[in-house]
């Protein structure tokens, strides 16, 4: 059984049907002409510009243990977060060999003192020999040429004592050396602090001839902390001393740490033709949070002022759709630090002429007598068009 529907309500349909695909195919000169930019509505705030970079987090103090001797490592005392005082035995080298050498060079030291004291004896002897032919020689019962052999005799004796004398020097110096040697065997933690690294282990032979090699890294004081980082040279101006700093670390994403500078070094560095200088950023570190070589995104800050009109960035680059010529006298006797921002005006925008203050990464202080509280500028932007997508367009969301 066919369904009959009345006239009318084909005629409604007919209607609502005409309606809908001329919305929808109306020319685009029918729709409402879009000024080509949003509006921001100025107001006052505060403003921080910052220089931004990277730097990796380490102790204030590191020291690297070595040791001066060559062996093999009989004994570790300490690992890896092992708390150390200064003076605390960290580690034994083997010490046989050297309590070997110094019993050999306290032998050889007594062979050189014996051999002194043997030299000192003859110079007695020599000497009494001389007094006695000098003194026959006054009674012309010697011949001038035994006195000449004595008094040679003499001064050969003195002469061999005096190279003895230097021999045992020469020993005991030996001597020496090889107790120090042997003192060196023994490890000390040079400074109160944390292993942070532990380079060998038991039973492994260490070799000293060319540089001391690593046994431990000690950290100083975990609880303060500083971030080594590189800034350009473009930017090396505006840091100083002092400066407050933010940093975040990968570990910790949405926390927020703090810190100083506390040195801008004068040493530049060459990366890729980019001059860059070193800065030191002491931070505190209580609750150790923060370990060594993490990598920190730091953020300087240089400059801050409050209460003060700032505007986005893209306000500054926005340039209506005028002709050139009309623009660049506009333009005229604009200085560095000037720029234009555009009022919406009755008819057409307004420029008005500003200072530029503080430049940060989205915003910029500007400085003007025309400038009020409320007031529309003009940023890029097509509200309208966004508009017409939003009510027209095939999305109904």
């Amino acid at each position: 059984m066919k369904i009959r529907y009345p006239k009318t309500f084909l005629f409604i349909i007919i209607v609502a049907a005409a309606i809908a695909a001329f919305v929808l195919i109306l020319p685009e000169s029918t729709q409402p002409q879009s000024p080509g930019y949003a509006l921001y509505t100025l107001k006052r705030g505060d403003i921080t510009a910052t220089v931004s970079a990277t730097g990796t987090v380490n102790p204030l103090i590191t020291v690297q243990v070595g040791s001066q001797v060559s062996g093999t490592i009989q004994d570790l005392y300490a690992d890896f977060n092992t708390l150390v005082h200064k003076g605390d035995v960290i580690a034994q080298i083997d010490p046989a060999l050297f309590k070997a050498s110094l019993a050999e060079a306290q032998a050889s030291l007594k062979s050189a003192q014996a051999a002194r004291e043997k030299a000192a004896v003859e110079v007695e002897d020599t000497k009494r020999k001389l007094a006695r032919v000098e003194g026959l020689r006054k009674q012309n019962l010697v011949a001038e040429s035994e006195v000449d052999v004595a008094r040679f005799e003499y001064e050969g004796a003195v002469a061999e004592h005096q190279l003895r004398s230097a021999a045992v020097e020469q020993a005991e110096a030996a001597r020496n050396r090889q107790q120090v040697n042997l003192d060196y065997t023994t490890i000390y933690a040079p400074i109160d602090g944390v292993v942070i690294s532990r380079d060998v282990d038991v039973g492994q032979t260490v070799a000293a001839s060319l540089q001391a090699p690593t046994l431990f890294t000690i950290a100083h004081d975990l609880a303060r902390m500083q971030i080594e980082t590189d800034v350009d040279e473009a930017f090396i101006g505006m840091i100083d001393q002092g400066q407050e700093v933010t940093f975040t670390v990968f570990a910790y994403p949405d926390r927020k740490f703090k810190g100083n500078v506390a040195q801008v070094r004068l040493n530049p560095t060459v990366e890729a033709g980019v001059v860059k200088y070193n800065c030191i950023i002491h931070v505190d570190n209580e609750d150790l949070a923060l370990k060594p070589g993490m990598t920190a995104t730091v953020a300087i800050e240089v400059a801050h002022r409050d209460n003060v009109f700032k505007v986005p960035n893209a306000a500054l680059r926005y340039i209506p759709d005028w002709p050139e010529e009309r623009l660049q006298q506009i333009r005229e006797g604009l200085k560095t630090n000037e720029a234009i921002v555009w009022q919406p005006g009755t008819r057409e925008l307004k420029p008005i002429k500003v200072r530029m203050g503080i430049v940060a990464d989205k915003e910029t202080e500007v400085i003007s007598d025309e400038l009020q509280e409320g007031l529309k500028i003009a940023i890029p932007g097509n509200p309208v068009e966004s508009e017409r997508r939003r009510r027209f367009g095939l999305s109904l969301f």
